[in-house]
């Protein structure tokens, strides 16, 4: 059995090919990867509501991360290199100023998502209205 055939049409004497079943998948799954990807309702929701909390989780991290080096950084002053009284003052005060990062960590977190979500609220309302409907 030939894989196509083909046979001339009456207008333009073009040929028109008529492909087999396994060719025509063939044929889909080769336009697929090179064709525009249709993004699904679904995964565009949980990549916005996914988004939220990503970028605040970051930024919050390296603030507490850092924070904590610089907390590390006061308590060796206090700890082993203050043998000096000038040595102390300054270990608690780079202490303190790790402490404060560490602490405004969260607060920076729910800042970050609540202006995130503002920012995405009406693409996701948009998109569950749609879903919801289907």
């Amino acid at each position: 059995m030939e894989p196509y055939k083909h046979t001339p049409s009456a207008q333009n004497e073009r040929f028109s090919y008529t492909y087999s079943a396994a060719d025509q998948e063939e044929l889909r799954r080769i336009r697929k990867k090179y064709a525009p990807e249709e993004e699904d309702k679904w995964e565009r929701l949980r990549a916005l509501d996914a988004s939220v909390t990503e970028t605040a989780q970051l930024i919050s991290l390296i603030i507490g991360i850092l924070s904590a080096l610089v907390l590390g950084v006061g308590l060796c002053c206090v700890l082993v290199w203050g043998s000096s009284a000038g040595m102390i003052v300054l270990g608690v005060l780079v202490g303190i100023v790790g402490l404060a990062g560490v602490a405004a960590a969260y607060p920076v977190y729910a800042r970050i998502s609540k202006k995130q979500r503002d920012r995405v609220a009406p693409e996701i309302l948009r998109l569950t209205e749609e879903l919801m409907k289907k």
